[in-house]
């Protein structure tokens, strides 16, 4: 099975600045969860838009769920590459006056017809379905009619999770979901991602400053320093001096 993702000597720069991705190599396979870490400006959330086609690469390429996302020809291939793809970051981007299950049923927005997903009153009754067993995966099938904004900040994370997961992605990219809770509400978050895309089949790629999240959560932990992969090894065999070393920069 090819990898969901492969990552080959891709750097990235931003006009005449230094370059904040440097020859960055990278194989994520079906079903790992791995964590990415590294100091404030490392590069990991330009290597995430670089996997989705947010942003080109200068040089090198990337194949995302087996497509290289700039040579797709037409706009609904690379939207039906996007769709495959779950995302969550660390600001869930709710419509707080609508309900938890119109905001969950807003992972459809993409798809034919999805003008119609905009409320649950207006959406299909498969979408209201998908969304209802997305909430319940999430523990927040009671909240289903509540507005987002009624809830607390780890219930509406958990919102974003289950719009993640609505559509059955086979990738699912987190960048930083985790830093905006308390440790406690955090912690519940990525516990909850990790089991679910475990269960799932879920191929899990996230961004952590939360060394324990990587070590729990993750399979493997990638490091990036100063736009290079300073190290990749399996997440047990992670040492403090490994953290050190990442981030001294």
């Amino acid at each position: 099975m090819p990898p969901i993702i492969k990552v080959t000597d891709v750097g990235k720069s931003y006009g005449r600045s230094a370059r904040i991705l440097d020859g960055v190599n990278l194989t994520v396979k079906q079903g790992e969860r791995v964590a990415l870490i590294g100091a404030n400006g490392a590069g990991k959330s330009t290597l995430l838009k670089c996997l989705i086609g947010l942003h080109p690469t200068s040089t090198g390429t990337v194949s995302t769920l087996g497509e290289r996302f700039e040579t797709l020809p037409s706009r609904a291939q690379r939207s039906r590459m996007r769709l495959e793809t779950g995302f969550v970051f660390q600001k869930h981007c709710l419509v707080a006056r609508r309900s938890v299950l119109s905001n969950v049923i807003h992972g459809f927005l993409g798809t034919p017809g999805s003008w119609r997903g905009f409320s649950h009153t207006t959406s299909s009754a498969a979408w209201r379905e998908a969304a209802l067993h997305a909430l319940e995966d999430v523990n927040l099938s009671d909240f289903a009619l509540h507005r987002a904004d009624e809830l607390s900040g780890g219930q509406q994370q958990r919102v974003a999770i289950a719009r993640a997961l609505v559509r059955q992605p086979r990738l699912l990219i987190a960048d930083e979901p985790a830093a905006s809770l308390d440790p406690s509400s955090g912690r519940d978050v990525m516990e909850l991602f990790s089991k679910l895309c475990k269960r799932q089949g879920i191929t899990l790629l996230f961004t952590s400053h939360d060394m324990q999240h990587a070590r729990s959560f993750a399979d493997r932990v990638v490091a990036l320093r100063k736009g290079r992969i300073f190290l990749d090894r399996p997440s047990a065999d992670l040492t403090n001096s490994d953290l050190e070393e990442t981030f001294d920069v």
